[in-house]
């Protein structure tokens, strides 16, 4: 988190078609039973895992892209990241998700970086 600027941050598991919280850190406790098992394809990083893909918002506060979940709100944070962690034949291990409080736009170096960070903790799955 410290090496983007982030105040938030998340490590989800994929088991069958559900991220499952294995770590956390700067999120408000009230919303762990929310982040605690998300399915693929609903908030951040659901769409993430779904679509193998980064998922950004510039400003998570004003998503109007029906992406974020209302609870992500919460958090007080603005702009966040989720990449999906894939083993080498590109099957979803699971995610990680950063969050800043101001809005704010992740280069694609910033992506580039949260993904090879998400390739470390390929050891815990």
């Amino acid at each position: 988190m410290d090496e983007f600027g982030c105040q938030t941050g998340t490590l989800h598991r994929a088991e069958g078609e559900w991220l499952h919280l294995v770590s956390k850190a700067g999120i408000p406790d009230f919303l762990l039973d929310k982040i605690s098992k998300i399915p693929f394809g609903k908030g951040i990083a659901g769409v993430a895992a779904e679509t193998k893909a980064p998922i950004e918002l510039c400003n998570l506060q004003e998503d109007l892209g029906g992406v974020a979940k209302e609870e992500a709100r919460k958090t007080g944070v603005s702009g966040s990241l989720a990449v999906p962690i894939l083993d080498a034949d590109g099957k979803v291990l699971g995610t990680l998700g950063v969050g800043k409080v101001e809005p704010y736009d992740f280069s694609d170096t910033e992506k580039k970086r949260l993904a090879e960070i998400g390739e470390e903790f390929l050891t815990l799955f």
